[in-house]
């Protein structure tokens, strides 16, 4: 069977998904992309972004930093690539607080998903199974989170759900 063109990999914070998302794309045939949506607002944040960046750069893997136009990443997107965006949180997040319209930033990155030239693998987390957030910004994001994640789905091939790193194929072939 062919690799699936969107995969979607879901999970809460520290689950292993995007550990899971990387071994997807180890797996498939390609050049290897990683689509990088974080944005350093501390020295523990800038720390973690440098290990990984120098990680994957050991492993052959082309950085794309885009912290907010990740529709436009993906145009870049060539055939014999494999595209990991990681992740649909930090770049949702990154829209609220640019005050940007994530609504139509979402519509421009699902159809980028739909017309990029190469299979994507994206991880975004599973933010609606904790307590109320306490404050309107939380609640709002919450919410919207929880609405990208269901677009997502919705035009995914195969969405698996990460817990305690084990992976969990909820929609479409297994691996």
């Amino acid at each position: 069977m062919a690799d699936p063109s969107l995969t979607l990999v879901i999970g809460g914070a520290a689950s292993g998904k995007s550990a899971h998302a990387e071994a997807q794309v180890r797996a498939m045939p390609g050049a290897r992309v990683y689509i990088a949506t974080a944005q350093a607002y501390d020295d523990e944040m800038r720390a973690k972004i440098a290990r990984h960046q120098a990680d994957r750069a050991a492993h052959g893997w082309r950085t794309v930093e885009a912290p907010l136009d990740v529709a436009g990443a993906l145009t870049g997107a060539r055939a014999g690539e494999v595209v990991l965006l990681d992740c649909a949180t930090f770049w949702l997040s990154n829209l609220l607080l640019a005050e940007r319209d994530w609504r139509t930033e979402a519509a421009a990155l699902l159809t980028a998903l739909e017309t990029c030239a190469a299979p994507v693998v994206v991880v975004s987390n599973e933010t609606g199974q904790g307590i109320v957030p306490e404050n309107a910004l939380a609640r709002r994001f919450r919410q919207a989170q929880g609405e990208l994640n269901q677009m997502l789905a919705a035009r995914a091939d195969r969405v698996i759900a990460v817990i305690a790193g084990l992976p969990l194929v909820l929609k479409g072939p297994a691996e």
